[in-house]
């Protein structure tokens, strides 16, 4: 079944589109209230679902190819982790377990560097 095209979902993906850091469905509520206070909460939500392969994500990335992600444990910034993909790894660990792999992510955890300047700052 073919979904109505609105212009509530073609501002939820514009603003997401405008985006490069993994934003949550939070703030991408927040920028598309701000360009059109007459959406709803519910609006935005409703719509992420739709446009996403993963409802009720916490944050939406515009990438869809396989890659890794390291989040800062301080901020909670998300960014991509530059080359790090190994589409092989897959095999490896279905050899290993005896499992059938569809698919993986790897999320590497630190300090980003706003983060490491503030508290050295602070230090």
């Amino acid at each position: 079944m073919k979904r109505r095209e609105t212009n509530q979902r073609r501002l939820v993906l514009r603003v997401v589109q405008g985006r490069c850091d993994h934003p949550t469905a939070d703030s991408i509520y927040e920028a598309v209230h701000a360009e059109d206070p007459k959406v709803s909460r519910g609006t935005v939500y409703r719509n992420l679902g739709l446009l996403s392969d993963a409802p009720g994500a916490d944050r939406y990335d515009l990438r869809t190819d396989p890659h890794d992600h390291i989040l800062c444990i301080h901020c909670k910034k998300v960014v991509d982790a530059p080359d790090t993909e190994r589409p092989e790894r897959d095999a490896e660990v279905a050899a290993a377990t005896g499992y059938r792999i569809f698919r993986h992510q790897t999320i590497f955890e630190g300090l980003c560097p706003d983060c490491q300047n503030a508290a050295e700052h602070d230090a």
